[in-house]
């Protein structure tokens, strides 16, 4: 394990929630967006996160879960493995002065819900913070053992 590997596991960490917290925002400036390239109303989008072993399993080819010698998990943080788009049935609303309201009047509207992406929010902001406290934690221990070998 390198001297600054708690760095590299927390800015993966600080990376992916960034991540999530660009998601919420895409969803919520969408929440009524009724046309898209594809058609139809836009999707609600949320990553999915997976440990970072593809390394740790080039580094233990021997080993299939990237446990080295000592036991130890060797997977160096953690990583956006996919943005998945919410199969969720739309939203449907009665508005016949809508442009893109169906021959009976309603119109299909994304399936975000606010309260869920402010939860989401909420959830990403707090990662981000403790993933922030970690690298400053490892910061003032580097920073203390050099003023130990001093």
């Amino acid at each position: 394990m390198s001297m600054f590997s708690a760095f590299e596991i927390s800015g993966s960490a600080l990376t992916a929630e960034k991540q999530r917290l660009d998601l919420v925002s895409s969803n919520l400036a969408n929440m009524n967006t009724t046309r898209t390239p594809d058609g139809g109303p836009y999707q609600r989008r949320t990553a999915v996160f997976a440990e970072k072993l593809d390394e740790a399993r080039r580094n233990n080819p021997g080993s299939p879960l990237g446990r080295g010698d000592s036991g130890a998990q060797a997977g160096r943080g953690v990583q956006v493995n996919s943005i998945y788009a919410d199969p969720a049935p739309p939203r449907v609303e009665y508005d016949p002065e809508h442009p893109d309201a169906d021959e009976e009047g309603y119109v299909e509207y994304p399936n975000v819900e606010v309260s869920r992406e402010i939860t989401d929010l909420i959830t990403a902001q707090r990662s981000y913070e403790s993933s922030s406290t970690a690298v400053n934690t490892a910061k003032d221990m580097y920073l203390k053992a050099l003023e130990i070998g001093s």
